[in-house]
Order: structure tokens, then sequence, then C-alpha cells
């Protein structure tokens, strides 16, 4: 099999990447056991072009054709950057004011960090479904593995479905999503969190991260749930080494090659931390806008931030300056 890497042009040339913001004139094309080659973009089929540069719909209600930001509402005890901080619903309404930049808020009431056990879906619920209340008019999305929680968050106003385990922690989840009307962003995780970290292998993190995601897809679609309501997240820090999530931010323009929006969740996260000597997570904000721009750079569509106001200004002023194209989107 190929995969198509796009890679930006470096003049107003070359078709536009997913019909964004972005131009290409490459692709690195990479199989397995073999080294990467790159080729004009003119030397590729219609077909493995199309997918490249098929416009991405808007996805509930948000463009797809510019940068867009999640922002990260948590309502836990534990979660890694801000467990506690959010758990009454005042304080989650404070916070998500505080977000008024972001394009949708992303309530979760289970936390997933490394070593994170499990709650469950009644105690979940009981955490979101005030927020959700108290939010309604905003565009909201669930941050859950578990089905009964994604049915009572949608019927309570959400309109996103956000899985770390890509529906395969709980078996009824395509189906409830399918009924909903939702859309669903599917993340790569390799295990659970109790135990994702203790030591993540791949033969190649990047292909092997896109063919599972790819076969997810296939599965959502085949359980009813349209390709226009799906979006991708390679899972940054899920099962997943600080070298491993360094070659997946390098080579995330791979995952266009789905046909689907990408959302990359890699605010505040330890190798961010790691690299730009910021043990303590609320100090990693800079890092975590290096981090965006670069993935706005290669195209990819939607960014789950805790910084909502810091990175919607970041990228604000990447676009003025003119990225590698010049400013595209209205």
């Amino acid at each position: 099999m190929r995969y198509l890497r796009p890679l930006p042009a470096t003049i107003s040339d070359g078709p536009r990447l997913a019909g964004g913001w972005m131009r290409f004139d490459r692709v690195e094309i990479c199989e397995r056991d073999r080294r990467p080659v790159i080729v004009p973009v003119g030397d590729l089929s219609d077909a493995e072009l199309a997918p490249l540069i098929a416009p991405r719909p808007p996805l509930c209600g948000i463009p797809m054709d510019r940068p867009s930001i999640m922002g990260i509402l948590n309502v836990t005890p534990d979660s890694f950057s801000d467990g506690g901080l959010f758990l009454h619903p005042d304080a989650a309404r404070t916070q998500a004011d505080a977000m008024s930049r972001a394009d949708i808020l992303d309530i979760g009431g289970e936390s997933t960090r490394p070593g994170a056990a499990e709650v469950s879906a009644a105690v979940e619920i009981e955490r979101v479904h005030p927020v959700i209340a108290a939010l309604r008019g905003r565009a909201l999305s669930i941050d859950t593995r578990k089905a009964p929680v994604a049915q009572a968050a949608v019927a309570a106003g959400a309109v996103l479905v956000n899985d770390v385990s890509a529906m395969t922690f709980d078996a009824d989840m395509a189906a409830t999503i399918a009924a909903s009307g939702a859309a669903v962003c599917l993340m790569h995780a390799q295990g659970a969190p109790e135990t994702m970290q203790d030591d993540p292998r791949y033969a190649d993190v990047a292909l092997d991260v896109y063919d599972a995601l790819a076969s997810r897809v296939d599965a959502a679609v085949a359980a009813g749930i349209p390709r226009d309501r799906i979006m991708v997240d390679p899972g940054i820090g899920f099962g997943k080494t600080q070298d491993h999530n360094l070659d997946l931010l390098r080579r995330i323009a791979l995952f266009h090659g789905l046909g689907l929006p990408i959302l990359l969740g890699a605010s505040r996260k330890r190798f961010i931390g790691a690299i730009g000597s910021a043990p303590q997570a609320a100090d990693r904000m800079p890092g975590t806008l290096a981090v965006t721009l670069a993935a706005v750079a290669q195209g990819v569509q939607m960014h789950r931030v805790h910084d909502v106001t810091a990175v919607a200004q970041g990228i604000a002023l990447w676009r003025e300056v003119g990225g590698y194209n010049g400013p595209v989107w209205n």
C-alpha cells in the first residue's frame, strides 16, 4: 500500500489541501519496508489525488476550510492539567465563558490520562449532564467511551461524540452514535489508559495509526454513520512514547489521505513539558501553540486545547503573516 503525505507548497501554486487554506505541490510516498520518495503532485493518479483535495464539508456547523478550536472543559477530579477545577456547573460555565473563541467545547467526565482508572457511566453522566444543560446554545462535544454517556449527552444538546477508543471500548457506541445523528471523532489509542504507557511499540507509528484509523472509519460507516459526520485524531500521548508523538506530528499530513477532517489533541501534554522544560502542565501553553501552528501548516482542521484565547491569537497572527501560502481563508 502507498501512503501519501502532501508537502506544503513553497509558493502559491498547486491544489488546495482538503479544500482548505494550504496548497501542496509534492507528496512523499511512503511504503512499508521502503525508503520514502518525493514526487510532484502531477505524478499522482486521479484516485490518489481525490482524497487529498476533496473539500471537507462543515462538521457540526463548523467550517473545515479554516483552522478551528475545540476548547477543553474537564469536569473531573483527576484530569492531568485541570482536574477538580470545573466540577461545579457554575465554575464550568465561567470557564466556558472564558473560552468564547472556541468553535466547540469538549466536555469530559472521565479522565483518560495515563494511569487513570475507569469510572462508571452513571458517575460520568452525573458530572457532565448539569454542565451540558447549563451551556445549552453553545456547540458542545462529549468526551466519552461509553454509549449511555454519549446518548445522554446528545439528548441534552451535545452534537459530537469524541471517543478516545474509536468506538472499541463499548460495543454499543457505534449504533448509539448512528441513531443519534451526532458526529463522531475517532481517536487512536494503543491500550487502555491504565496501562497504555507501559511499553507502546509500533512497526511504523504513523502508518500503523493510519491503518488503525482507516479500519475504525470503515466500522463507523458500516454501522450507519455517514462519512460527513466523522473526523479522526491520531491520539497524541495515547499509547505513544515521546518519539512516537514527534513522528506523528511531523507526518500528520498523512492522515489527509483518509479524506476526513483531522483533530489534533496535544495540548499541555507531557512531551511538551519534557522538551520545553515545563514540568507543570499549566506552563505548557507556549509549547502547545508551537505544536498547533506546526499542525496548522500541515492543514490540520481542528485543535483541541486548554488555552483557547492564546491559541486563537496565535492562529490569527499566523494567518496574517501568511503561513506558507498567504492568507487564503475568509
